[in-house]
């Protein structure tokens, strides 16, 4: 199932509103994480960036033929032998990942999918007991020159209600400023 508003810029413009490393950073992803899930890899932007920073496996995951493609060739011209992609529904069949295997679930830019719940459970059922699930999210604005349009854009306060709702509480940090477009969040099991 695809997510609404599903369509993605060209990797420049979309690349250009992160700098994935120092997000990753803010939220909490380090060298002590081994796997790590990637809901929606896109263009491979966060997953290319957590393979430089966790020690196991990164596991790509998208529903477009085009972005694992895309995020598979960087990996291979980076030299990242760490980032493993598929072709998945995630939404309709899981991750096929094993339960409690991951110790980094990253939910970036996705939340706003028809049944968000079906990601945060599934992030439930494959994090390790320390593991933890991280979600980035388009700011609450309408002048944000992309996003989902505002009648399914969450607020912050939303992410944690269905983080919730799924069993995670908010970190400490609370609500992360991710400027200029986006905000982030590390939840615990």
């Amino acid at each position: 199932m695809k997510t609404r508003e599903s369509g993605m810029p060209d990797m420049v413009t979309w690349e250009g509103f992160f700098d994935p490393g120092s997000i990753l950073r803010k939220l909490d992803l380090n060298p002590g994480d081994r796997d790590v899930v990637d809901f929606g890899c896109g263009y491979g932007t966060f997953s290319l960036a957590a393979a430089r920073i966790a020690t196991g496996t990164i596991f790509a995951l998208d529903i477009e033929p085009d972005m694992v493609e895309t995020t598979t060739r960087r990996a291979g011209e980076e030299g990242l032998s760490n980032v493993k992609d598929f072709l998945l529904d995630f939404a309709e069949q899981g991750t096929g990942l094993s339960d409690r295997s991951i110790d980094f679930a990253m939910i970036f830019n996705i939340l706003h999918a028809e049944f968000p719940e079906l990601l945060l459970n599934e992030a439930s059922r494959i994090l390790t007991s320390r593991g933890r699930p991280a979600v980035i999210h388009w700011i609450y604005d309408p002048d944000t020159p992309r996003g989902p349009p505002m009648e399914i854009r969450l607020k912050p306060e939303e992410c944690i209600d269905l983080a919730s709702e799924s069993g995670f509480d908010l970190l400490h940090s609370g609500v992360i400023d991710l400027p200029p477009y986006h905000f982030g969040m590390v939840f615990t099991p």
